[in-house]
């Protein structure tokens, strides 16, 4: 497998990190700054405890896509509840 552009900012790369999604140019994985968000944590905190590695827009991405998959599981989940 090739790396994979999931995003502007977020790619997957299996030389880096075994595959698993990050913030380009870096090794942070994009499900550690998801649980970040989750928690509560502001936004320009997690910009600074990565040391400026990752930017506001990158976390918004994240959460936008992370966003789109919950909602297209949850879609194909109901579709199967239904039969």
């Amino acid at each position: 497998m090739d790396r994979k552009l999931i995003g502007r900012y977020i790619v997957a790369d299996p030389d880096i990190c075994h595959g698993q999604p990050t913030f380009r140019g870096t090794r942070i994985f994009v499900s550690d700054v998801l649980e970040q968000v989750a928690s509560g944590m502001a936004w320009e905190t997690i910009v600074e405890e990565w040391h400026d590695s990752i930017t506001e827009e990158a976390i918004a991405e994240a959460v936008r896509l992370a966003s789109q998959a919950f909602i297209l599981n949850s879609t194909h989940k109901r579709s199967e509840w239904a039969q």
